[in-house]
C-alpha cells in the first residue's frame, strides 16, 4: 500500500465533503446527547477528569467562567495559542482515539451550533471545552432543546 499524498489525490473536495460530514454528524450527535442529559451528569471519555484538569493548567484563562462559555475563534488560531494546543494536544495524542479529527465546537455555550456560534477545532479541542462546560453546568440548559 502506496502512502497518501494530498498533492496528488484525486477528488479532495470530495474528501473534505466526507471530513464536514463526519464533523456535522458528530455535532449532531453531541447536540441531542446535552438535549437529553444534563452535561453536568455526562462523561465524553475515560479521562474526562485528566483532561479537565490539564484544559484549566495550559488555559487558565478559561477557569474564567465567562471566558469558557462564550470565546473568539481567533483565540485558538494566533500563533502563541497554535504552539500552546500542540503541548496539550501531545499530552493525550496516544490515548485520545482521533484527538486531532476535525470536528464543530460552538464558540458560545449559551447557543446551539449555528453559523456564527461554531469554529473548527480538533477533537481533542472539543473534549477539553465541552468537558470543561459540562463540568461547570454551562450546557445544562440545552436539555429538552429541540
Amino acid at each position: 500500500m502506496s502512502a497518501f499524498n494530498a498533492e496528488t489525490a484525486d477528488n479532495l473536495e470530495d474528501i473534505e465533503k466526507q471530513f464536514a460530514v463526519v464533523a456535522v454528524e458528530q455535532a449532531e450527535t453531541y447536540w441531542s446527547l446535552i438535549n437529553k442529559i444534563p452535561g453536568s451528569k455526562l462523561r465524553l471519555t475515560q479521562y474526562d477528569d485528566e483532561i479537565y484538569e490539564a484544559f484549566k493548567s495550559h488555559f487558565p484563562e478559561y477557569t474564567d467562567l465567562d471566558r469558557l462559555t462564550k470565546f473568539d475563534e481567533a483565540e485558538l488560531k494566533t500563533k502563541e495559542a497554535k504552539e500552546r494546543w500542540r503541548k496539550f494536544i501531545a499530552l493525550f495524542e496516544k490515548k485520545i482515539d482521533d484527538f486531532n479529527f476535525g470536528t464543530l465546537l460552538r464558540t458560545d455555550s449559551t447557543k446551539e451550533y449555528g453559523q456564527f456560534t461554531t469554529c473548527f477545532a480538533v477533537r481533542i479541542q472539543f473534549y477539553a471545552f465541552e468537558i470543561a462546560r459540562n463540568k461547570n453546568g454551562l450546557n445544562d440548559w440545552a436539555v429538552g432543546c429541540k
